[in-house]
């Protein structure tokens, strides 16, 4: 290995950041913290800067990185692989499979379960008999009302 000012690269890097799981070294500037913020009298706190939002554990902040390093992994080695010159065949896309699979089985996904029935049966049966109700009591409401008004009015003989 190389050395800088006197120490190898391998120590360097350790130095900068631990490995994770994933077997990656997460350097020190993934380890930042956020800045505290400091609301004004005059205006609230927004939501988004919630401390309960963006003060996540020290674990947390450690998973999230450890899955971001396996995803840049991952997407390293599928870029190497579609980008090489030598390829032979296709290259498979796990995500594009996963996505090709879930649109053309939709039934695992969307099952019919009472909540989704009962929602069907209003959004299918609602509107039939909300029309049915409106239709019907103005017809009565007509006829009542037509025959509480003298006929005079609407220039009809009266006998």
């Amino acid at each position: 290995m190389k050395l800088v000012d006197g120490i190898n690269i391998t120590e360097l890097f350790m130095r900068s950041g631990t490995p994770n799981r994933a077997g990656v070294v997460v350097p020190w500037v993934a380890k930042m913290s956020f800045p505290k913020y400091k609301p004004s009298r005059l205006a609230t706190l927004p939501q988004t800067l919630d401390p309960a939002e963006y003060d996540i554990s020290l674990e947390s902040r450690r998973a999230q990185v450890e899955r971001l390093a396996i995803r840049a992994r991952l997407k390293r080695e599928y870029l190497l692989q579609y980008n090489d010159p030598n390829r032979r065949g296709l290259v498979v896309n796990p995500a594009l499979v996963r996505w090709a699979y879930a649109r053309a089985n939709i039934y695992p996904n969307c099952r019919a379960t009472p909540k989704n029935s009962l929602l069907g049966a209003v959004v299918g049966f609602g509107p039939l008999i909300l029309w049915y109700y409106i239709l019907k009591t103005d017809r009565i409401l007509t006829v009542a009302w037509r025959d509480t008004v003298p006929h005079q009015l609407f220039g009809e003989p009266s006998f």
